[in-house]
């Protein structure tokens, strides 16, 4: 018996076990790629190019000659720089909270906002469709985990007013939704999250990931253009999508960003992101400010893929819904054949059943090239006898 138990734990079932594993992702066409840039960019989240700016490039090459490559320890060692704490109120100016705090990625950050501040008899609302890195944040939280159907306010409401009249989970209430939603597109009612978590004395926390740089009237996301800033706990603002750099801002009170310096493993137990993003940082939010033009014209080029394609919404993140897995392939190598980068999504991703091609538009295309790449969805489509389905 002894001996079985070693057999089965040993190196070599270990192995076996593995590639028993990517044998059966790749039956089930959910075996991924590495794949390098190439075509018309129809699948990054650098909406507004900032990533290729130059101006973003030469603060950024102008800071590793000054700071170095390397942070070389965490911020509470020696990792500090002066130019984290200035990018930091820079971007608390820009989101009208008091302070914010950088991470090194947005899901390191949605994952110590999650831990630090739910504790045990606390319950967190997490929006059925939330990023991996809400999810992974509320299971490694010590609170109770609720969730709940995509962009319902009135079952939340049901569940939060369940939970006020049984007294289960006595403690602290979150709601937890993104903004703008990274894979269908469609926006989170907002203003309906922020009433009744007044009403229901909850902490409401938005990831802006998708919406920061682009919407309301200074660009800062969806809490300013819903005119909801006062309401919210806490926004994690990714800033290697529309930002254009890497990393993400948590902005909020004073109390919470400290306590989030104070408590938050991730933060304390991270190595500082090299020094050079926070120039790139800065660079881009004064981009931003003096270049609204940008987010505009990312909004009408989404518009006018949308009517070209007959498609609802108004969001650059357009899905185009193919729902079987080897389709959602086959469309996509035929547009990547036509010279148009799209990477089709599958589960876990998204749920099954809905494998789709996530669709990005970013400031730079031209209307030729939208119409263009249109016309090779519709020849794919109908070459593959595919008929879309639309949800956002």
């Amino acid at each position: 018996m002894a001996a079985d138990k070693a057999l089965a734990s040993s190196p070599g079932s270990l192995d076996a076990r593995l590639t028993q594993r990517l044998k059966d992702l790749r039956a089930a066409d959910l075996y991924r790629s590495l794949s390098a840039p190439h075509g018309i960019d129809l699948c990054s989240n650098d909406y507004l190019g900032l990533s290729q700016h130059p101006t973003l490039k030469s603060r950024m090459a102008a800071a590793v000659e000054a700071e170095g490559t390397g942070s070389t320890g965490s911020r509470l060692l020696r990792g500090e720089r002066t130019c984290f704490s200035h990018v930091e109120q820079s971007f608390a100016a820009f989101k009208q909270t008091e302070r914010s705090l950088y991470f090194s990625s947005g899901y390191l950050a949605n994952v110590a906002v999650l831990t630090t501040f739910a504790e045990a008899g606390d319950v967190i609302f997490s929006d059925e469709l939330n990023h991996a890195s809400l999810i992974d944040g509320a299971r490694l939280s010590r609170a109770e985990k609720v969730v709940f159907p995509h962009n319902d306010a009135a079952a939340l409401e049901r569940l939060l007013a369940e939970h006020e009249r049984t007294g289960q989970s006595p403690g602290q209430r979150f709601v937890v939704v993104e903004s703008l939603f990274s894979m269908d597109g469609d926006e989170a009612p907002l203003v309906d999250y922020a009433a009744l978590c007044q009403k229901h004395g909850a902490a409401l926390i938005v990831d802006e990931a998708h919406a920061v740089g682009i919407y309301g009237e200074r660009g800062s996301g969806l809490i300013e253009a819903r005119g909801i800033t006062n309401d919210v706990f806490v926004s994690i603002n990714t800033a290697g999508k529309a930002l254009g750099v890497a990393g993400a801002f948590v902005a909020g009170s004073e109390n919470a960003i400290e306590y989030l310096i104070q408590r938050g493993r991730p933060f304390i137990f991270s190595t500082a992101p090299p020094p050079a993003t926070a120039a790139a940082l800065e660079a881009s939010l004064e981009v931003m400010e003096k270049a609204p033009e940008r987010r505009l014209r990312l909004l009408t080029r989404a518009g006018q893929l949308r009517a070209r394609l007959g498609l609802p919404g108004n969001s650059q993140i357009i899905p185009v819904i193919l729902g079987d897995n080897e389709r959602a392939l086959i469309v996509a190598k035929a547009l990547q054949a036509e010279g148009f980068d799209v990477r089709a999504i599958r589960p876990p991703t998204v749920p099954a059943g809905t494998a789709r091609l996530r669709i990005t538009v970013n400031q730079g295309l031209s209307k030729i090239a939208l119409d263009r790449f249109a016309d090779a969805l519709d020849a794919a489509m109908l070459d593959h006898a595919v008929k879309a389905d639309t949800r956002s």
